[in-house]
């Protein structure tokens, strides 16, 4: 007990504190009195809609605080395990979600609210001339990939297997988005990557879809944290993702209908 009680604190002090990944939804610096804060654990994919919703979220509950955890899902559930405070976990796929389900640390049952597929990233002026999936097995051509234990990362290697390509990467990233922005910074010729993120990237980059890229597709699946030290909040942020105005932003940025 001693034990997890000091892993708790030193996850929280890392995650709350000092995280670079953690993004504060409110432009203040904290909910007023009886408002509270929101943490909410969340893929990286899920940056900009969930950002959004949070401002939502936000503006219908007055003095409420939303704070971000975004990174990798892999990353994200072992700190949860491990004690880290978190009121909500929104993963990439039901397998890092899974994690936090066996561990006894879902508060329920977790609900796929949106899917995501891959495509292929490359810069916008295509250096590496790829056209198709079987060009990223190419002599020379530098690829980067997310890290196998993450999310982007098995579908990639599902989507590779499916197109009988074999890839020997450049590098593994953490996530998503450090796959996108080595691609982005042109230090890679192509990467795989979310639709979604492609469509952020406001033409940072080109996507190109593939069709193996079907046989990949992501489930993402939210549920309230055991223990949410706001399971109010948490639940009524579950719903807005689930409701009508979560399905708007989340169809509007390049998702799919579970």
């Amino acid at each position: 007990m001693i034990k997890r009680t000091a892993a708790a604190a030193a996850l929280l002090l890392t995650v709350l504190a000092g995280c670079g990944d953690v993004e504060d939804a409110s432009s203040g610096t904290g909910g007023a009195s009886g408002g509270g804060t929101l943490t909410v654990f969340a893929a990286a994919s899920l940056t900009e809609t969930f950002t959004a919703l949070g401002k939502t979220f936000e503006g219908s509950h007055p003095g409420v605080t939303v704070r971000f955890n975004f990174g990798g899902s892999s990353t994200l559930a072992q700190q949860i395990t491990q004690g880290a405070p978190a009121d909500v976990f929104a993963s990439a796929n039901p397998a890092t979600m899974k994690t936090v389900t066996d561990a006894g640390d879902a508060a329920g049952q977790p609900q796929v609210f949106t899917r995501n597929r891959l495509v292929i990233a490359v810069p916008k002026d295509n250096p590496g001339n790829v056209a198709k999936v079987g060009d990223l097995s190419r002599p020379g051509l530098k690829v980067v990939l997310c890290a196998v234990q993450v999310p982007c990362g098995a579908a990639a290697k599902t989507a590779l297997d499916a197109a009988g390509v074999q890839v020997e990467p450049a590098s593994r990233e953490r996530d998503v988005k450090a796959v996108l922005t080595k691609v982005g910074l042109g230090e890679a010729d192509a990467g795989l990557v979310y639709r979604t993120d492609v469509k952020a990237a406001d033409g940072e980059v080109t996507g190109i879809e593939f069709p193996e890229a079907a046989k990949a597709v992501n489930d993402y699946p939210i549920v309230e944290v055991a223990k949410a030290p706001n399971s109010a909040l948490a639940k009524d942020f579950i719903k807005l993702v689930l409701g009508e105005q979560g399905k708007a932003v989340l169809t509007k940025a390049g998702f799919e209908a579970p």
